[in-house]
This record gives structure tokens, sequence and C-alpha cells, in this order.
């Protein structure tokens, strides 16, 4: 009884396992008691999602800027469905968010906003819970399928006015949406890829909020090229934020050649003179860093230095990855995995060799260098449980890490306030991976990890370490410039007739047997070239043509963006691939079809 009392002052309820632990008793003396109604027991209906207490909402004080991008959102939403936010890292646009979410949740209606990275939901809905409380859900992929049924049905109830998502939250059962926000717009996370629908959760949600007569805001430090043309032709609005919150300098970029230091020998494991001195300065001054790398694992691949043999996956044409920590080879792809052996597997000698370099690699090699600091890692394999992203970034926030090393991960949208160095350690990894898309994507990455630093009053400093730094996009990088980057970039696209001048299908093919795969893709090459659709680019092996036992060929369709009839472009495309379908010998070869890759 004493116990009860106890507990029954914090809560209307008291939990049943709580009172037999506190009273140190047993579960049949509660059920005496309950039986002589001394004790009344109750079902009650607990969330499995946890009820946040409503904070008193303390409206953060606007900037100058932050006032004229929300009147000029309001003035292009009188004539426009969607609008672009172009800021700058730090310029405050998720407070800009705020103030038009609230607006929106005023009247009723419901608030969709959604996220490239399940690790940037962790830290944005501390922020959000202080001024929406309950009404406030979380949607992702790390749900069980019990916790999503509960938030698919509060959707449907209205009870959930705002939902934080990743790009799956398009697919909820919204009953009155007023707004979409679309946060770090660019980022190629919102395009799914596998498995089907392979659909693009940016574009896609402009289409959701037409269907509610809702208005859709895409904001970006570095907005895709697709989005700023849709704005310049006025199909989207266009409002742009150039400073920084509280006028905070913009970060100081430096580019370090590590071929020259090489030669010189003054590299200290991966990282420059340079970098190692600036890490030093940090910890000296009670700050934090960040160190970017876009691999995980410990290396890129395995080799014999006498025979030069490569291990590579059974399943897959691709080398595996070295995994120190699980001491494995791991195929990123299909995941298969395999012991490290001492001696090698075609001519026998011990002398193999780990080449290249990882999240874990720049890891250890930081520890060893900086032995008192406190290290941590954000990446797949740090992240795989369901509070793994909260729990590293929580330690970051709370200083209980020093240096957070990181893949794309740490890039996107993260706010910490004692960070004042980001390293680049390899951005060369960014700026030579084959692809059309290269360029746009080295550039957003290396201003959007530029932008963790120094975001409070202290300006930040970002190193680049390359063995290019001449690099067209290493200098716009250094000098901030977006608007010439996209000038020249957009040429280049024009010249070689790739988005946004034009739209393209890619089809992959996949068989077990590399003669039938090769025999269908020339079947369907040229039927295609005989509806004359537009450019046929194809068969071609892919740069990775086997992955799980299957041999891939490609096929890529270009058409021109003013095709007047693109029912038709499609439709000719889908007779061509029911022949296929329909011949008998070819029906076994199994065919994925990307719109706009």
């Amino acid at each position: 009884m004493l116990a009860f009392t106890q507990l029954n002052q914090k809560n209307k309820f008291v939990k049943k396992n709580e009172l037999i632990a506190l009273s140190k008793s047993d579960a049949g003396t509660l059920k005496r008691l309950v039986d002589k109604k001394i004790f009344l027991e109750y079902k009650v209906e607990v969330s499995r999602l946890g009820n946040f207490h409503e904070d008193d909402i303390n409206t953060a004080n606007l900037s100058e800027d932050q006032q004229r991008a929300i009147a000029e959102i309001d003035e292009h939403f009188k004539d426009k469905s969607a609008v672009l936010l172009h800021g700058v890292t730090s310029s405050g646009k998720t407070q800009v968010y705020i103030e038009k979410m609230a607006e929106v949740i005023r009247e009723g209606r419901q608030v969709l906003y959604m996220l490239p990275e399940i690790a940037l939901t962790a830290q944005i809905i501390n922020r959000l819970r202080k001024y929406f409380g309950n009404q406030i859900g979380i949607y992702h992929s790390k749900f069980n399928q019990n916790e999503r049924v509960e938030i698919w049905n509060k959707v449907l109830n209205g009870e959930y006015k705002l939902i934080v998502s990743a790009r799956s939250g398009l697919f909820l059962p919204f009953k009155d949406l007023g707004l979409v926000i679309v946060d770090e717009e660019h980022d190629n996370s919102f395009k799914q890829m596998d498995p089907s629908p392979r659909y693009n959760a940016r574009d896609s949600s402009i289409v959701l909020a037409k269907h509610f007569d809702a208005k859709a805001i895409l904001g970006s430090a570095t907005p895709s090229l697709e989005s700023y043309q849709n704005a310049e032709k006025g199909k989207y609005g266009l409002v742009e934020m150039f400073k920084r919150y509280g006028d905070v300098a913009m970060p100081e970029i430096l580019v370090e050649d590590t071929k020259r230091e090489r030669k010189r020998m003054t590299m200290h494991h991966s990282f420059t003179q340079t970098l190692t001195v600036a890490v030093q300065e940090v910890l000296a001054n009670k700050e934090q860093a960040i160190l970017f790398i876009n691999r995980r694992g410990f290396s890129q691949y395995q080799t014999c230095r006498t025979c030069g043999f490569v291990y590579k996956c059974r399943n897959c044409d691709v080398s595996m990855t070295f995994h120190k920590y699980q001491n494995k080879l791991v195929c990123h792809y299909c995941g298969y995995a395999e012991p490290v052996e001492r001696a090698c597997k075609s001519c026998g000698t011990i002398d193999l060799d780990i080449v290249g370099m990882g999240t874990e690699k720049i890891e250890e090699e930081i520890a060893e260098l900086f032995p008192e600091a406190k290290v941590g890692r954000l990446d797949l394999d740090t992240t795989r449980s369901k509070h793994g992203h909260s729990t590293v970034i929580s330690s970051f926030e709370n200083r209980e890490i020093d240096i957070l090393v990181g893949t794309q991960m740490v890039t996107k949208g993260l706010d910490f306030e004692h960070v004042n160095l980001v390293g680049i350690v390899n951005a060369d990894h960014a700026l030579f991976f084959p692809g059309f898309r290269a360029n746009e994507r080295a550039f957003q990455v290396m201003m959007q990890v530029g932008g963790r630093a120094g975001r409070k009053q202290k300006r930040g400093k970002v190193i680049i370490q390359t063995s290019n730094p001449q690099h067209r996009v290493i200098t716009q990088v250094v000098a901030h410039d977006f608007d010439t980057f996209y000038k020249m970039e957009m040429q280049e696209r024009q010249q070689f007739n790739y988005p946004p001048f034009s739209r393209m299908v890619h089809i992959t093919l996949r068989h077990k047997d590399v003669a039938m795969v090769e025999k269908g893709a020339l079947y369907l090459t040229n039927h295609l070239r005989k509806t004359k659709v537009g450019e046929i680019l194809g068969p071609t092996v892919p740069p990775i043509s086997k992955v799980r036992n299957y041999y891939l060929r490609e096929i890529l369709i270009k058409t021109n963006i003013n095709t007047p009839d693109l029912v038709t472009f499609k439709r000719a495309i889908k007779e061509c691939i029911d022949m296929l379908k329909g011949e008998k010998d070819l029906k076994s070869v199994f065919l994925s079809v990307d719109v706009d890759p």
C-alpha cells in the first residue's frame, strides 16, 4: 500500500510490474488485494510510440532574412503550388518551416515533413516537440509492423497533425493535407531504387500536394539542377536566403593536395599535416570535429602483393570490403561474407595487403594519432539497431564524442553547436564516380558536410583532401559559388542531352545465363530502335556486371524534354517490353525499368 501511494502521486494509473518491483512483492499478493477490492484493475491502451508533454510554445526570434523568406513564400503561394527555398547552410530554414507548419496546423490541416535520412529525425524531432507536442508523429523503416499500424491509424484519425518521415511517409492515409515540406530536396536518398516502385519522393510529393490542393516547399542549400531550373522557369516560386542565422560567417575552406604531401612524406596515415594540426587545435579548444569519408568498412579490398589476386564476391562481380571489427571480407551488394585468410587463395604466399580506406580505418587512425580523444562512428554498421542513429547523435550532441567519423549520414542537415572543424578525407571518391550526376553530387556533398562547421558564434573551418585541387568543382566549393557551378553544369548537360534537357528511361535486364541476358538485351534494343522513341544507347555491360549470381545488361533511352506526346513514348516502350516477355525463349529474363534515374 505504501508503494502504491508513492507511485500514485506521480501518475493517475500505476503499472502492475512497477508496483511489484517497488514493493518487492509478487503477483499473487497483488491478485489477492484486487480480489478483495482494495485495488481496482484496469486495462489501459498504451501507445508503443510514447507520449510527450507539450511545452509552452516559445516562438524563436526570427531574423529579417527569415521574415522576408516567409513573406515571399506566402506571396508565391498565391499563384503557385510549390516553392523552392534556397538557403545557405545554417541560414535558419528549419525555423521558416516551423512557422509555415504552425500556420497550417492552426487551420486544422495536416503537414508532411520529409527528411532524406533517418539519422536526421533523431535530432530535429526534439526541436519540433517544443512546438507541436503530441500532434507530431514519426514514420520510418526502423519501426516494426505493430508500430507502423499504430502510426497509420493515428494519421487516418487525424490525431497526428504533423508527420516527420523518410520517403515512405508519402503513402500514409492523410485526411486533409495542407502542406508538404521536402528538406534537403536534392538528396539522392529520396529516390527509391530497389525494390519497385522506383519513384522519386521529391517529385511524388508535388503530385501528392496537388491531390489535396495543398502547398509544397522544397528546401536545400544546394538545390538539384532540375528543381532550380523549374524555379528559374517560373514553375516553382524561388526564395533565397544568403545569410547565416546570427550573421555567422561561412566556413573557411582549405584544399590540401594529398599527391604533393605524399611526395614530401608529410602524411600522417590518411591525414595531411594541415588536417592533423587542425584536429589538435580543436581538441585543445575543447571543440568537436567531423571527419567525412563516404565508404564504410576498413578498406576497399584485399589483394596479394605477389600475384595480384583480388578477393571478390562469389555471387557478384565486385571486390569484397574488409571489415576489421568483424574480421571478415563483406560484399556490400549481396551481403556474402567470408573470414579473412592469411595465405593467398591463388598462389599460397603469405603476402596479403589491404588497399584503400573506410570509416573503420579512419576511426582507428584517429584513435592512434589522438589517444586522448573520444572517437565515434556514424555509418550503416553502427546504426543497424532501431535507435542506433539517435544514440550516436545524442552522444555527439552531449559532447561524449570529440571526433565523429561518418559516411554521408553526417552531411545532411545536422546541427551541432560545438563543431568547428570538418575534414573531407578523400574528395576524389565523389569527383570521379561514374555517372552524369557525379559533379552535382560531389558539389552537394562537400557543401553540405562543410556546412556542419561553425554554425553558432565562431567561424568554422573545412579542410578538403584531394589529389586534384584544381578540379572545377573543388574551386567552386571553396568559393561557395552555386551560381557558377549551376551554369557550367547546365551547359554540359545541354551539350550531351542529359536531364533536365532530356527524359531518361534506364532498363536493366538480369539472368543467371550470360548468353540469355545478352540475347534478351539485343532483342529489346532492336525493337526499341524500330519504334524511333528516342536515342537508344546500349545494350552495355554495367561497371558491376554480376550481382547475386545474375548477369546484368543495361539499355538507356533518352528523349527530348519537349516531346509533345510522352504517353505515346511510354506506350511504345511498354509494347517492346511486352514483346520480350511474350517470347518463349526470353520470358525468363528479368527486367526492371527506372524512369529518370
